[in-house]
């Protein structure tokens, strides 16, 4: 996944109520007016955070009948777990580097000890 993918994975969830709109979709698939009710937004702001949702990947749409339902996207969050893991491994990589050099620094600097007579 390209970072401009994690980039609007990101920028989506940044957004509280967007956060809020996935974790009511964790129950499952829902119709917009049922996630309005649950919402302290009307029905015309979650139509919108649910297209910035769509537009990174985070959930889908489906037509059954007369409704429309939303639901989470599989692989949605692929993108941000992709990029935290990159981002941590290299951390990681780094601050093993660090104690590696200075444990070597720490052994150069120690004398060895004396010889009992």
């Amino acid at each position: 996944m390209s970072n401009q993918t994690a980039d609007a994975v990101f920028d989506a969830l940044g957004e509280p109520m967007r956060r809020r709109i996935l974790e009511l979709l964790r129950d499952g698939p829902t119709p917009v007016g049922q996630l309005a009710e649950r919402l302290p937004v009307g029905r015309p702001a979650v139509s919108k955070h649910l297209r910035v949702l769509s537009n990174a990947g985070l959930i889908e749409h489906r037509s059954v009948g007369t409704r429309n339902l939303y639901l989470l996207a599989p692989a949605g969050l692929a993108a941000a777990q992709q990029w935290l893991v990159q981002t941590w491994d290299t951390v990681l990589a780094a601050y093993a580097a660090e104690v590696s050099r200075s444990g070597q620094v720490g052994q150069a600097d120690q004398q060895p000890p004396s010889e009992l007579p």
